[in-house]
């Protein structure tokens, strides 16, 4: 099965969060939509890192970046009343949508996301 990785999920290998061990042997060829991958790349630039050396540690991971269409937009929108009381924020939801369209696994460091019905398989790394 193949998996969409959420923005927790990749920023766990590069800050060397608990969990990045999980991740980073299936990082390569991993999905992971536009939007998280805009998620990780501003966090990333919260904590210092240079937008060459931003850019070139995600390009880097050789991860396979969904590009977000109309059709993920209003998945991402409809699913927020299912996800509203979980509190996942956008990115999360278009991690969601992503992985529902390619019948994928998520791997994610949100706890909450196990408390909601996604109607996907969520792996929880830590």
């Amino acid at each position: 099965m193949s998996v969409v990785l959420d923005s927790s999920a990749i920023l766990a290998v590069v800050f060397g969060e608990d969990g990045g061990e999980t991740v980073a042997p299936r990082i390569a060829g991993a999905n992971v939509c536009a939007v998280n991958v805009a998620e990780a790349a501003s966090r990333m630039i919260d904590k210092g890192y240079s937008q060459d050396d931003t850019e070139t540690i995600l390009s880097g991971m050789g991860m396979v970046v969904a590009p977000f269409g109309e059709a993920d937009a209003f998945s991402t929108g409809f699913l927020r009343d299912t996800t509203r009381a979980a509190g996942l924020s956008l990115g999360d939801r278009a991690c969601v949508a992503l992985a529902s369209r390619r019948k994928a696994r998520v791997l994610t460091a949100d706890r909450a996301w196990a408390r909601v019905d996604l109607g996907v398989e969520i792996e929880v790394i830590r």
